[in-house]
């Protein structure tokens, strides 16, 4: 064998090799991936609250955490707009492809929340701690299904996400997920199914902004 097809064999061989590695490690891109990718942000629902008075001007920030994991964690925080330092909700979303396709959005809240208000904006925070600092709201996985290109929707099931919120039995989201915007319909229902809190009209819309 010639010098020449003896280095064209090992650069081949080399170039293989590395492709297998980045394989075996995870770094291609996966569906998880993109979808995180296109739920980290800013948003507020500014515009729709100037179009329509029954919706306030509510700011969500969601930003990935503990990324040096295998798994796909987004902290989530929403507040009124002028109150954006005493957030009315705080969550962190796990991300897990089930084997039907289907994205499930694990629902989890903090058993001390006051300690990350505001910590989207320094996500490095949370490395500190690890998952002991959060309890899963069973029954509250929103389930989400690709619908187009980077457009996904999808619900909780059911009544099974317990809720006493002002009076209610159980708690629905509906949500639709792009690379623009996120609309949410989250409602409170009592154990008559009827209507206790939330939006009655329709889904919050929230604008990307960053």
């Amino acid at each position: 064998m010639s010098t020449v097809s003896k280095i064209i064999l090992y650069s081949f061989s080399i170039l293989l090799f590395a492709s297998c590695n980045l394989t075996k490690k995870g770094n291609t891109p996966s569906e998880l991936d993109a979808l995180q990718s296109i739920m980290t942000g800013s948003f507020n629902s500014q515009l729709q609250s100037e179009q329509d008075s029954n919706y306030y001007n509510i700011s969500l920030h969601m930003y990935p955490i503990w990324t040096q994991s295998d798994k796909h964690f987004l902290y989530v925080e929403q507040a009124i707009f002028e109150a954006q330092d005493r957030p009315y909700r705080q969550r962190v979303y796990a991300l897990a492809k089930e084997s039907n396709g289907i994205i499930e959005s694990k629902v989890y809240e903090f058993n001390e929340p006051e300690t990350f208000i505001g910590k989207w904006a320094d996500p490095a925070f949370f490395d500190s701690y690890d998952e002991s600092i959060l309890s899963e709201r069973t029954g509250c996985s929103v389930f989400l299904k690709k619908v187009a290109s980077q457009t996904y929707e999808g619900s909780t099931e059911g009544k099974a996400c317990n809720s006493s919120l002002r009076g209610a039995s159980y708690a629905t989201s509906v949500v639709r997920i792009n690379k623009d915007k996120i609309t949410s319909w989250d409602q409170g229902f009592n154990s008559d199914d009827k209507q206790v809190w939330g939006a009655v009209e329709g889904p919050y819309i929230f604008d990307k902004l960053k």
